[in-house]
């Protein structure tokens, strides 16, 4: 039985010109012609034509391709070796296109505006995208608090950033001598920490009660990339992220609770001052 050359079109989704480009290419010439001298194709020209089109959805050219299939004494395996290499390749590179445009337009959602060189120069080594008071507040359905984080960030001068980026290096600080210190995470020395780190999120990006605080830590803990948008991987420990969660947990109960809520506001108000200073 003969296949005509559209029906091996039909059944194979290609169109009839790519069969006849094959058959000049000499990659695939029909076996027979009919009495009207059109082109057919049998069973061992389809299984040729499966064999070329597995190879060139692997990318091999026709030239690669015709290599593979008419030298006896070849394998395709080295072939397929190889373009399993660059494929690989390939991947990798698309994989790293596609972190740098996620990068990218994370810096856009922040409205940060500043120049890739003020980036570097104000974040240093904190990957800055804002999750904390943008993304993780959409994630959570906070959207007026997101467009409030928006709102501010965008207005932010490149001396706002300097400053803002100074104090959150000087309370990383504090939270690191803490915890290496062995504070523990509900002691009022870390529940301080957290009330400052509430509050610094308040000033520059959007309000954010006890309750919310907590939600932000418990991202903290969760997610890795999260918690290094306030302590960068080089100066992380193990466990440093659950006891800021901690902390923040014990601070936000504190705020909740009538009989530390004196004490919680005159500690925050006596933090205030340090930093009017």
């Amino acid at each position: 039985m003969g296949y005509s050359v559209g029906q091996v079109s039909s059944l194979a989704g290609v169109t009839v010109r790519t069969l006849h480009h094959y058959d000049k290419a000499g990659l695939l010439s029909p076996s027979g012609r009919s009495h009207a001298g059109y082109r057919l194709y049998d069973d061992a020209d389809l299984a040729r034509l499966q064999q070329i089109l597995f190879y060139r959805e692997l990318g091999f050219s026709l030239d690669e391709i015709a290599a593979i299939l008419e030298d006896p004494q070849a394998t395709a395996l080295d072939h397929l070796h190889a373009r399993q290499r660059q494929l690989r390749e390939e991947i990798a590179r698309l994989q790293r296109l596609a972190e740098a445009a996620e990068r990218a337009i994370e810096v856009q959602q922040t409205g940060v505006s500043l120049t890739p060189e003020e980036r570097f120069e104000v974040f240093g080594e904190i990957t800055f995208d804002l999750s904390y008071a943008t993304h993780a507040q959409l994630k959570l359905g906070h959207s007026d608090a997101h467009q409030e984080a928006m709102r501010r960030a965008s207005a932010h001068t490149k001396e706002d950033w300097r400053r803002l980026m100074g104090e959150a290096a000087a309370w990383r600080t504090k939270l690191l001598a803490a915890f290496d210190d062995g504070e523990p995470a509900d002691g009022e020395r870390a529940m301080d920490l957290a009330e400052e780190h509430r509050r610094h999120l308040a000033r520059w990006f959007t309000p954010c009660p006890p309750d919310m605080h907590r939600r932000i830590a418990d991202e903290f803990a969760a997610d890795p990339r999260a918690f290094a948008l306030v302590v960068p991987p080089s100066q992380q420990r193990p466990g440093l992220a659950d006891y800021l969660c901690e902390a923040v947990q014990a601070n936000a109960s504190s705020c909740a609770d009538p009989r530390t809520a004196s004490r919680t506001d005159s500690r925050t108000d006596s933090q205030e001052g340090r930093e009017d200073r």
